[in-house]
């Protein structure tokens, strides 16, 4: 994974939600923290959560539920500087519609929440968002504080009680917030923890969920009880969170990673996420330190005629969306240069996923997208400031003449942007 410099359709109209004072600083305020303690009680009587099953969600819906206009959403992230508002992606002269960027560690243990008081880093880069007209979004990677593919971590309670604390208190930090964001959870586990279950079975992976928040006890101490504490959480603290669990390629054949993760329960979220590659295909090509792999070529082929290629993906990418009944959203594309030259030089790799997407958009809005977010996924990767504008040019162009939604199908809208 990266080096770190570093629906809701419902809302549960059985939640008592009480606010108990808790003193956080957020940009110089002192606000209080909301704190959920209904039992989560649902008709039957047992101390469940509700089951998630909603219709499926279209990704022009889901541009309606973050107050974005109906076009392909476009993102970037991974760029904090010490003044937020001086963040890359606000130096770009073009508004776009997501900022992400990652809630790393534990609390106690130089995490997230330990970075400002009372985990107040959300709000922070939240509120900065929100004053750029753009929709925060995090991506969460707290289970590979430990290690990345260590699931022991799963039934250790000293582990797991600080994760749900801090699931807890991101959701309660958005709540203050009270406007739409996105939660990105935990790329790769899912992945790992795929390979490490007994016949492709979530559940046969122990997780310990039920004693550590009231909301979530009677759930199923194991991985499948673990996404529906996340989901029940979100949906009853911080009911404008849109979700969005992780799918990566290499877990196990298509079907079986499909079959895996609507076991897990993830189609109960609002979107997936997937990527095409987390850094500058010409890094891997040069074997630098960051970019140590050997499953290439990484340079897809733009014509999509010989393998690997773009084509490929999206079918891959369109077969899940069908499967789940969700739009997807790629996450930490590079911004690498296309070149005839394999490689390149540190902040100067070639790639060419910027110039395809925005070449091509109709085919990732055919093939179940909802938006793309663009990132380096590592140190020494081709930049905003080292593309030589490409990324630059290319959103103001897209905002120009971007893709927007009918009643019909997605559609170029010409009647300018945001009209």
């Amino acid at each position: 994974m990266a080096d770190i410099h570093r629906r809701t359709l419902f809302e549960l109209r059985h939640i008592l939600f009480v606010f108990a004072l808790l003193a956080s600083c957020v940009n110089g305020k002192v606000e209080s923290l909301p704190t959920n303690t209904g039992t989560g009680t649902n008709d039957a009587g047992t101390n469940t959560p509700p089951e998630y099953h909603p219709s499926p969600v279209s990704a022009p819906e889901l541009t309606q539920k973050l107050n974005r206009p109906a076009n392909f959403l476009i993102g970037m992230g991974n760029d904090l500087s010490n003044d937020h508002n001086q963040d890359g992606i606000y130096s770009l002269g073009v508004t776009l519609d997501l900022h992400y960027a990652y809630l790393v560690g534990l609390s106690g243990q130089g995490g997230w929440p330990d970075w400002n008081e009372g985990g107040s880093f959300v709000n922070i880069l939240a509120d900065s968002a929100d004053s750029h007209g753009v929709v925060p979004m995090f991506t969460t990677y707290s289970m590979a504080a430990w290690g990345e593919a260590n699931l022991s971590v799963l039934t250790n309670d000293e582990y797991m009680q600080a994760y749900w604390n801090d699931t807890r208190l991101l959701f309660e930090r958005l709540a203050i917030f009270d406007k739409p964001a996105v939660v990105h959870l935990e790329p790769d586990f899912w992945a790992y923890a795929q390979q490490q279950s007994s016949g492709n079975d979530p559940a046969s992976l122990d997780a310990h969920v039920s004693s550590f928040d009231p909301l979530c006890s009677g759930l199923s101490d194991n991985l499948v009880g673990m996404v529906q504490c996340i989901i029940h959480l979100a949906r009853s603290i911080a009911p404008k969170v849109v979700l969005g669990f992780h799918v990566s390629p290499w877990s196990g054949s298509t079907s079986d990673t499909i079959a895996f993760m609507k076991a897990l329960g993830i189609q109960n979220g609002d979107f997936f996420v997937v990527e095409t590659l987390d850094r500058d295909a010409g890094c891997f090509e040069a074997q630098a330190p960051e970019c140590q792999r050997n499953d290439g070529p990484w340079y897809w082929d733009e014509t999509n005629q010989s393998s690997p290629n773009f084509h490929e993906h999206l079918s891959w990418v369109s077969e899940l969306s069908t499967a789940f009944d969700l739009p997807a959203l790629w996450w930490q594309m590079p911004f690498g240069v296309p070149s005839d030259q394999e490689g390149g030089s540190p902040g100067q790799y070639r790639d060419n996923r910027v110039k395809y997407l925005f070449s091509h958009v109709q085919e990732f809005i055919d093939a179940g997208g909802v938006g793309a977010v663009f990132g380096t996924g590592a140190g020494n990767q081709t930049t905003i400031d080292t593309d030589g504008g490409q990324f630059k040019d290319a959103v103001s162009t897209y905002y120009e003449t971007q893709i927007r939604y009918s009643s019909v199908s997605w559609s170029k809208d010409e009647c300018g942007p945001y009209a």
